[in-house]
């Protein structure tokens, strides 16, 4: 039995695990089960990258949700009837919380009647197997896998299978969205599966999807790593109607949108969470009129600030654009400080869209070099030499990180020195080197000279003593040998 546990704290970003981590004491000091559902379980199985962490609890979360708003979150929405709340965790972490509940209809298509419920009937009334499958993160069950509609087998064959005859009809907003997990996940539908999809579509369920679903819909192809293959999905199965009929005629812009797409990957890359919904809307929605666009996004019941989002991207980026060409980002520091305040659907959408040797080689550096550089400044080595943690210790980490930026610094001998420097310390003495002694000053001649005194020495001096068992000989006279050689 796979440990799921191991999984996620070996799979989770550190960010991702202190949110679930917080979830879990919360809900354990309120007695409160709780559980990670959905997605992040499916992503975890199936070997895909987890965006999210929902989380769903038996009881009204509202404390849960208030007490992790206290810690720093922010809520993005909130469907009071389904006590359900859209957050983003410390960190940058989307999420969500939920009670679990179930959905009963009289007939098929109509409005269902909800109750609250437990874990296994929450996962039961669920959309497909996939999404239906659970991690236990109670004390006495935690890692448990609840998989009551065989999901696992699915994800293993690689299909997305529907949970029931009436998934389509009950909820028509189930077209597009098995069409985007079967794009994002590269799996198929359920031979069954297909069949009701097809005849959903031949009796126009599509056409009765509201508004509200439509833009739930877009705003979750907005977290998509690749969305253009969604949005071809949708528009091959003529799903595109149901977002603005002209789409049909005036295609999105798939080449942007590509753009698009590999400008996020190099973001991820680096280790940024892009949020490209307002690229991704305004690429999809690029052909119709001004007028047509805000006449679409007004009818999805998009919040304010999302429509907004849109209506201003194409300023932004100009904006931006100006300011990386101008003085105001010239030195690296200056257009560091620029791109870290730069909203990231912005800098991806530059990017795709307005493509600039100069402006594109400050990103490139901001991403590969800028970043890196500023996550890698020695705080450990700065504490090791007694600068305690304050605002002077974070004054000389910047001061470092700037000369770095101009390329000082690039050793770890320099970059120690400079610490020294900015701190105030003064440099260690240097060790009085020692000087190399003369010839013999220490009983030793150098290396291919004879030592004073020694046998060579001896034998060399004029009038020297033979050595015993030679015989005596006279100056100036040749060895018989040498002498015979001579003649």
């Amino acid at each position: 039995m796979p440990d799921y546990m191991f999984l996620l704290e070996s799979r989770l970003s550190p960010e991702q695990q202190a949110a679930m981590t917080r979830v879990q004491e919360l809900a354990q000091s309120q007695g409160m089960n709780v559980y990670l559902t959905g997605g992040a379980v499916r992503d975890l199985i199936s070997g895909a990258p987890i965006r999210d962490l929902d989380f769903t609890v038996e009881g009204n979360p509202g404390w849960l949700v208030r007490e992790l708003e206290k810690g720093g979150a922010r809520k993005v929405s909130e469907e009071a009837k389904l006590r359900e709340t859209e957050l983003i965790f410390n960190g940058e972490v989307d999420g969500s919380v939920a009670e679990a509940r179930d959905e009963v209809y009289s007939l098929p298509g109509t409005r269902p009647d909800m109750r609250w419920a437990t874990i296994m009937e929450d996962l039961r009334r669920r959309d497909f197997s996939i999404n239906a499958i659970a991690i236990s993160l109670n004390p006495a069950s935690r890692g448990l896998l609840l998989d009551p509609t065989n999901g696992l087998a699915d994800i293993e064959r690689r299909e997305v299978r529907a949970l029931s005859i009436h998934c389509f009809t009950n909820q028509p907003s189930r077209l597009p969205r098995i069409l985007r997990y079967a794009a994002r996940l590269d799996f198929k539908m359920e031979s069954r599966t297909k069949d009701w999809f097809d005849l959903a579509i031949e009796r126009g369920l599509d056409k009765q999807i509201s508004a509200a679903d439509v833009g739930r819909e877009l705003r979750a192809l907005g977290n998509e790593e690749h969305p253009a293959a969604t949005i071809k999905s949708w528009e091959a199965h003529g799903l595109l109607g149901a977002i603005h009929p002209q789409l049909a005629k005036r295609h999105p812009d798939y080449e942007g949108l590509g753009k698009l797409g590999r400008a996020a990957d190099q973001m991820t890359a680096a280790g940024l969470r892009v949020r490209l919904f307002a690229p991704v809307t305004w690429y999809l929605l690029r052909r119709l009129s001004s007028r047509e666009r805000a006449l679409a996004l007004h009818k999805m019941g998009l919040r304010a600030d999302e429509v907004a989002s849109v209506a201003k991207l194409e300023a932004a980026a100009r904006d931006a654009v100006k300011a990386f060409k101008g003085r105001q980002t010239e030195a690296p520091k200056d257009a560091y400080r620029y791109m870290e305040k730069l909203a990231r659907d912005v800098m991806a959408f530059i990017q795709a869209e307005h493509p600039n040797p100069k402006v594109n080689n400050k990103i490139r550096n901001y991403l590969q070099k800028w970043r890196p550089l500023r996550a890698s400044l020695p705080a450990a080595e700065l504490k090791a030499l007694g600068v305690a943690r304050g605002p002077q210790f974070d004054r000389i980490l910047e001061q470092l990180f700037e000369m770095q930026l101009k390329g000082k610094g690039k050793t770890a001998i320099d970059r120690t020195r400079i610490l020294r420097q900015l701190a105030g310390i003064k440099p260690e003495p240097k060790k009085p080197e020692k000087k190399p002694g003369k010839p013999g000053s220490n009983g030793k001649e150098a290396a291919g000279k004879p030592a004073k005194g020694g046998k060579g020495a001896r034998s060399e001096k004029k009038g020297a003593a033979p050595a015993k068992g030679e015989e005596p000989r006279k100056a100036g006279r040749e060895p018989k040998a040498r002498a015979a050689a001579g003649r």
